[in-house]
């Protein structure tokens, strides 16, 4: 039998369609298009209100082939009840909560008896380069943001064991991995469920002993559990990148305290010029929210007079989005969608400049241990990242010439030639 599998959404969410295809990817071959396919699966997030419908186009979009198709996710999970009726089309909404049960249902679609090997994390097809790959540690989160459903979604926290992770990482250094993304809806709480202490210096302790060449990102770092201890580790680890993903949505108190988010602006403010007087070099991105119930026009002012301070490498902002259930339900929404509009172009904007100065900054500088991604048939350039950019295509790309072919993956030094605010453009360094 063939499979097409649509995977939307997030790495975290990749990392489960992975799972999903390590059960059946011995009963199924994974073809490129849904012509080919017996059955169709789509992976769905339903995380704000434009990726469900997202989903829910790439449904219907999908329903036209005729072939059996399954629909997994995010959305299943919040919405069986209700999508069940409101797209026939599907033979089978399956949710987060079922798929220890993946074989058996898959066997009912398709009138089948075969025995599938378990929905378990060391028992994955990895979609991701052979240079770079997403561990999830944990999954759920303990966190009740007022804006965020993801807990409605996923549920508690629910940790992965120490030796389990370490043994995946190991894996996949062994199969030739550099770049290990450890990922989770909240990394910094990792462990506390089962180990009732926050444990993630004590895993990257464990992983940092693996023998071989890689280095480790971390992902979704929660700010008032950035701990000294955790500043300290990585600043005397060489495997991990100096890399502090810490979305903190406002920089406001009463923004944050309305969002249910611990924490001052103070604090905050303390933390990015701590991290950055420990290590110079660290890679500081954060993701705001623009619009929520209750901002002013100074708040978005005192926002962009906050980023100027702290000068963030990496930034993402988002427009509010209303979800069902949460505590921002509660809350007068009364900011129009244009008016949300304009408040992030202010706030992207002034973005754009400190960015644009950073990378200015780096032209005629050597960056080391750059990794080829691809190569661009218009520029007739190759694609590479270094730690300073995760591999979400939001932190952007280094261009680079050379001489000779490069390969997927391959490590080398580039010369900065030239910036804007989104890409670096260099050649290979030879020294």
């Amino acid at each position: 039998m063939k499979l097409y599998m649509v995977s939307l959404g997030c790495a975290k969410n990749q990392v489960d369609s992975e799972m999903i295809l390590g059960v059946l990817k011995n009963k199924f071959e994974l073809v490129k298009t849904p012509e080919e396919s017996d059955l169709i699966i789509v992976n769905t997030c339903a995380f704000i209100e434009s990726a469900r419908k997202e989903a829910i186009d790439t449904i219907l979009e999908l329903s036209d082939y005729g072939k059996k198709l399954v629909v997994c996710g995010c959305l299943s999970q919040r919405y069986k009840d209700e999508i069940v009726k409101l797209l026939p089309e599907v033979n089978r909404f399956i949710a987060i909560d079922e798929y220890g049960m993946l074989g058996n249902i898959i066997n009912d679609v398709m009138k089948s008896d075969y025995k599938y090997d378990d929905f378990d994390f060391l028992n994955r097809l990895y979609t991701t380069p052979s240079y770079m790959r997403y561990i999830r540690i944990s999954d759920g989160c303990l966190n009740r943001c007022a804006f965020c459903a993801i807990p409605l979604i996923r549920g508690k926290l629910k940790s992965r064991t120490i030796e389990n992770i370490v043994e995946e990482v190991k894996k996949s250094v062994e199969e030739g991995v550099y770049e290990i993304n450890l990922i989770s809806q909240d990394t910094t709480k990792y462990g506390f469920d089962i180990y009732k202490k926050l444990a993630l210096v004590d895993l990257l302790k464990e992983i940092v002993k693996i023998d071989g060449d890689f280095k480790v990102r971390l992902l979704y770092l929660y700010p008032d559990i950035v701990t000294d201890e955790l500043i300290d580790f990585i600043k005397n680890n060489p495997k991990i990148m100096p890399y502090f993903d810490i979305p903190i949505q406002h920089s406001e108190d009463k923004l944050l305290k309305a969002m249910y988010r611990r924490g001052s602006r103070e604090y905050l403010v303390n933390l990015m010029h701590k991290i950055k007087k420990e290590i110079p070099n660290a890679i500081l991105r954060t993701t705001l929210i623009v619009g929520f119930p209750f901002e002013e026009e100074s708040d978005v002012l005192n926002m962009i007079e906050f980023i100027k301070d702290i000068k963030f490498d990496r930034l993402g902002a988002f427009t509010f989005s209303l979800e069902e259930d949460t505590k921002a339900c509660d809350y007068p929404n009364v900011i129009s969608e244009a008016e949300k509009q304009r408040r992030y172009e202010l706030l992207m904007s002034a973005q754009k400049e400190i960015i644009e100065k950073k990378n200015k900054d780096l032209v005629g500088t050597i960056l080391d241990d750059c990794f080829i991604i691809g190569y661009d048939e218009e520029s007739y350039m190759y694609v590479a990242r270094s730690y300073a950019y995760a591999p979400d295509e939001i932190d952007g790309a280094i261009f680079v010439a050379s001489k000779r072919e490069l390969k997927l993956g391959e490590r080398i030094k580039v010369k900065v030639l030239d910036s804007d605010a989104y890409t670096l453009t260099g050649e290979e360094y030879e020294n």
